[in-house]
């Protein structure tokens, strides 16, 4: 792969953002140097020095926000993160908080907050507009070394030194599930595909996740070095990882398959990566201060020109040195020719045909991987005149016996045939069976399968156990397919009659209208077919969830049609596929302006400002806890205001053994609590002693004027 432009910034790269709105690139090296970047020219368009030195940057020790107003980053020493607005260079927060050193920063994609994480395992969650700490997400009991975002901003995730990952809904203010399944220290994790993660431990294993379920989806094979950074292609097709030794890897996000273990090599360790969807560039950021830009669709020109010429074998050498064009619309017109000019050789040869066959594949000969194919193809139908001999003259097991030593056979129209004839017989075999007096014509004419090993077995079962067949058909005919599958998974000879083969094909066809039915939001008709698809094994599971997700989506809809916001909040809480719909991202943004309404208040300790912003959710019980994190910081807004006010001790005291017995103990009050000890140190209050609610139990009824009184 040939770098198609590049920089040296001279430092560390530390950070790349791409921002596709005006065209920038965002540089930020080890000295906290901002540079934005024209992403055509890499000339320099703006930029500001913040002169911090960080010399520990495996994890993301600088963040910077969407709107280009924020940069977050870690001091020098380590000891506290902070908070700039970037447009007048100052000081928004710092925050010392951490029992250790601050190991990595981040910020929201809706530019609300930025999380520091710390080697305490706990991560703070500050205003970006107030500088004011906001809430907590869930503790590790280890360093924290990265955070992450889905794209909506609707669930943040963390990766600890403790093996786990946990996952919060921010949408909700409620945690899931932890994953866990990791074996070493958790280093890396992204978003990606709406509903999965993908995370990389210490020891280089990287697992696929899916959030909802909190399922291992697959683990990704072929990763032998350290990964420091990754990134994901605009259209989620692809996830790049860059090592410490200066390995690109590239992996496919629908396979999970490995593409390339060395898909470009660099001399220098990889330290930050990030992707142009819109030119398809990845670009890479490099130890030894370097900025380089790569197409992974490079050779596509090449591509089309040597297919119009069929020079396959040039086709194949350039998708060798760029595997990645095996996705190109390109590649796929030349595999579509080779499966088709495959399937006219083996006609050909079915016919005996065999120059040709090879005047056919002869274009493809000079692809090695191609021709071992063709050569095996060859040897494998130099038998096919005897498998036909032997099919026509009704030696059907010495046929059945070459057919399974050369399983090409099976796809031959003379195997297809042999196939169809042992159906009707078997079908045919059956029905005579019911009758007594037929019983022998039956056995009759199954007797050119008797030597043939897959069906005897059948025809063994068949004369044993012909009452079972009358109960099987008795049971299609009522419709009670759980008892016709029970009978099929007792008596596998059933499922040789052209009656499982229909009942197969009607499973699959309400499967097909049901999923069509659901996407068009046709609920009742999709509960008509999933109704009957609980029966079938295969479905069962699969019928029993979309069941209740659809009594959710249709909660939804109605509440949507009704204007019952609470039924439709609660419902987005329970389905969070409902969260990416038309009318769940409109309900979404009205809450975020309205919570952005109510943070102005919080900030000052307004609580009627707060209730008048947020009234219309005060009876959903799945914003319960968002409402409790807003009114919190609300209230410790006010015991702030109260100590910077030098207002009276106890009243202070009153308002903090208030605040716990609806809140608990949070990280703000233990926050706040010092603060107040440094102000009044003669306090006798302690916190350890004092009784305690839960932030969990809060209810809109608990909600005061002031939290002093």
């Amino acid at each position: 792969m040939e770098v198609i432009k590049s920089k040296s910034v001279s430092k560390p790269v530390l950070l790349l953002k791409f921002y596709p709105e005006d065209n920038t690139i965002l540089v930020i090296d080890s000295e906290t140097t901002i540079r934005f970047l024209d992403n055509d020219t890499l000339s320099v368009a703006d930029g500001f020095k913040a002169g911090i030195l960080h010399k520990n940057y495996r994890t993301n020790v600088v963040a910077f926000s969407q709107d280009k107003y924020y940069l977050a980053t870690i001091s020098a020493d380590e000891k506290e993160s902070r908070l700039y607005n970037a447009k007048s260079k100052k000081l928004v927060a710092k925050l010392d908080r951490h029992h250790g050193e601050v190991s990595c920063v981040a910020i929201d994609p809706l530019n609300r907050f930025m999380l520091s994480g710390g080697d305490d395992g706990k991560v703070f969650a500050v205003d970006v507009k107030s500088g004011k700490l906001m809430f907590t997400l869930p503790s590790h009991v280890d360093t924290i070394n990265d955070i992450s975002f889905s794209k909506n901003a609707n669930w943040v995730a963390t990766a600890s030194y403790d093996r786990k990952i946990s996952v919060y809904n921010i949408v909700t203010m409620t945690p899931k599930d932890r994953l866990k399944a990791h074996g070493a220290p958790i280093m890396k994790i992204r978003f990606f595909q709406k509903n999965k993660l993908i995370s990389v431990d210490k020891d280089s294993k990287a697992i696929i996740w899916n959030i909802h379920s909190t399922k291992v989806l697959a683990r990704l094979q072929g990763i032998h070095d350290e990964v420091r950074q990754m990134v994901i292609s605009g259209d989620e097709k692809f996830v790049f990882f860059g090592t410490s030794l200066g390995y690109i890897l590239v992996y496919d996000l629908n396979t999970y398959e490995a593409i390339s273990t060395r898909y470009i090599k660099i001399a220098s360790p990889i330290t930050a990566m990030e992707f142009d969807g819109e030119k398809n560039h990845l670009i890479i950021g490099t130890e030894d201060g370097f900025l380089m830009y790569y197409d992974i669709y490079e050779g596509l020109d090449k591509l089309k020109e040597f297919l119009q010429t069929k020079q396959f074998e040039a086709i194949q050498q350039e998708t060798e040195k760029n595997p990645i064009l095996k996705y190109t619309n390109i590649y796929d017109l030349v595999s579509n020719l080779w499966e088709k000019t495959l399937e006219k050789a083996k006609l050909a040869l079915e016919t005996g045909d065999k120059n040709k066959a090879e005047l056919m594949l002869n274009q493809f000969k000079d692809i090695p991987s191609k021709n071992k194919l063709i050569q095996k193809l060859f040897q494998d139908y130099a038998q096919y005149p005897k498998f036909v001999a032997m099919a026509k003259s009704g030696k059907l097991a010495l046929a059945y016996s070459l057919a399974n030593s050369y399983p090409i056979y099976k796809e031959t129209k003379i195997y297809k045939a042999l196939e169809k004839n042992w159906k009707t017989a078997f079908a045919s075999a059956q029905k005579m069976m019911l009758n007594p007096k037929t019983v022998q014509i039956a056995k009759d004419s199954l007797m050119p399968y008797r030597g043939i090993s897959e069906k005897t077995k059948f025809i063994q079962e068949l004369f044993t156990k012909s009452s079972v067949y009358t109960r099987f058909r008795e049971s299609l005919s009522k419709k009670d397919f759980k008892i016709a599958l029970q009978l099929i998974k007792q008596n596998p000879f059933l499922s040789e009659l052209p009656e499982y083969t229909s009942l197969m094909t009607f499973s699959d066809s309400l499967y097909f209208k049901s999923r069509e039915a659901v996407e068009k939001n046709d609920f009742n008709e999709a509960i008509k077919y999933l109704s009957i698809l609980k029966d079938f094994e295969e479905f069962k599971e699969d019928a029993a969830q979309t069941l209740k997700e659809i009594e959710i989506k249709q909660k939804f809809y109605l509440g949507i049609k009704s204007n019952n916001i609470s039924d439709a909040y609660d419902s987005m809480a329970a389905c969070e596929e409902l969260q990416e719909t038309k009318e769940g991202r409109k309900l979404q943004n009205q809450w975020n302006e309205d919570l952005s309404i109510a943070n102005t208040y919080a900030v000052n300790g307004d609580v009627v400002g707060v209730q008048k912003a947020l009234s219309k959710y005060m009876g959903i019980g799945s914003k319960y806890m968002s409402l409790a994190t807003i009114f919190s910081w609300c209230y410790i807004s006010q015991l702030e205001n109260s100590i910077n006010t030098k207002q009276e001790q106890n009243k202070i005291e009153k308002g903090i053994k208030n605040y716990l017995s609806i809140f608990g103990e949070t990280d703000q009050i233990d926050n706040l609590f010092e603060t107040f000890k440094e102000e009044y140190s003669d306090t006798k209050l302690n916190i350890e002693l004092l009784p305690k609610s839960s932030i969990s139990m809060w209810r809109p009824t608990m909600i005061v004027k002031s939290i002093l009184e």
